[in-house]
């Protein structure tokens, strides 16, 4: 199969294309045929070396990639419910193999999407975002219907998805931030907010607006002023640190006199712990995808350019979701 290697931890140029075995599914495994690969910044994290110390996320040389839409290859024994052929997705496992032209998953986070009208490019980019969403609104967060979210980085790839599910669970209103330099292509995008404002105007450009939920995949300074923004017990959910301030903390005493709940939610650690959530929020996830509440920006690039995609992300210099296509 054709693959994209990562040879050591260090700059973009790390990644190289390869020819490599097909892998074999084994027990309870299914291999995917991959159509396209999702490209994100915890790839780039990864390969940055940043999590090297992390057990359980991969060491060189590996090959990167954790979402990836494509159709099934072939069954692992007891593998049942799904057949050769079919179009699916595959959610976030070690952090490994999606960058190739064969995947191989458990079968507990494939997804089949079957039934629903979803280009396979826009499959890849937001579905198996689009499921963790759910999981994080439902499991971590406990979103409920009439509560207002506020989506921090409102068009990144993560958090785009997040407003559609939201609606698909019963929000009453969601409202987005962007860094000043998007705020062209969020008066343009497709995705439900309410409205979209920029970040380095907060809190005034919310004219006193409290929310019930805020989503923050940006951190930093952005996630300590987060804590002014939030109603009367509510709720502040970790999702991200794209912005790369690794250092930053928040008060604890601010959140315990606030009466502030603050979650993390982590795809690769929360899935694993609770299989049961991922059935139910494909079945909202899918819906919404099909519906156009998660329509994004997408590039396709040859697998051979994972390396030009790796560093465009580095430089915030991608307008949308970037996949590979084998």
């Amino acid at each position: 199969m054709k693959a994209v290697q990562v040879s050591r931890f260090g700059e973009p140029g790390v990644l190289a294309l390869a020819d490599l075995p097909d892998p074999v599914p084994g027990p309870g495994r299914v291999a995917i045929d991959v159509t396209h690969a999702a490209v994100g910044l915890i790839d780039v994290y990864i390969r940055q070396g940043l999590f090297k110390d992390r057990e359980g996320l991969p060491r060189p040389p590996y090959v990167p990639g954790l979402e990836v839409a494509g159709t099934v290859r072939a069954l692992g024994e007891g593998v049942t419910g799904f057949t050769p052929g079919e179009r699916v997705v595959a959610l976030p496992g070690d952090g490994t193999g999606g960058y190739a032209s064969v995947y191989v998953s458990d079968q507990a986070r494939v997804v089949s999407t079957e039934g629903y009208v979803i280009e396979p490019a826009l499959a890849a980019a937001v579905v198996p975002n689009a499921i963790m969403a759910h999981a994080a609104l439902t499991g971590a967060i406990h979103l409920s219907a009439g509560e207002s979210v506020l989506v921090h980085g409102a068009l990144g790839a993560f958090a785009a998805v997040f407003p559609g599910v939201a609606r698909k669970l019963g929000a009453a209103r969601v409202v987005g931030t962007v860094r000043t330099g998007r705020m062209g292509a969020a008066a343009a995008t497709r995705l439900p907010y309410d409205a979209v404002v920029d970040s380095a105007e907060l809190p005034g450009a919310l004219d006193g607006e409290k929310f019930d939920v805020i989503v923050d995949p940006v951190g930093g300074v952005l996630r300590t002023q987060s804590l002014d923004l939030l109603a009367p017990s509510g709720r502040l959910l970790l999702v991200g640190n794209a912005g790369g301030d690794w250092d930053h903390r928040i008060d604890g005493n601010r959140i315990w006199q606030g009466n502030i709940t603050v979650a993390g939610f982590n795809a690769g650690a929360y899935l694993p712990a609770h299989p049961e959530a991922i059935r139910p929020a494909a079945e909202v996830a899918l819906r919404a995808v099909a519906d156009g509440l998660a329509d994004t920006d997408i590039e396709t690039l040859p697998l051979a350019d994972a390396a030009a995609a790796h560093d465009r992300l580095e430089r915030h210099a991608a307008s949308g979701r970037m996949v590979l296509v084998p």
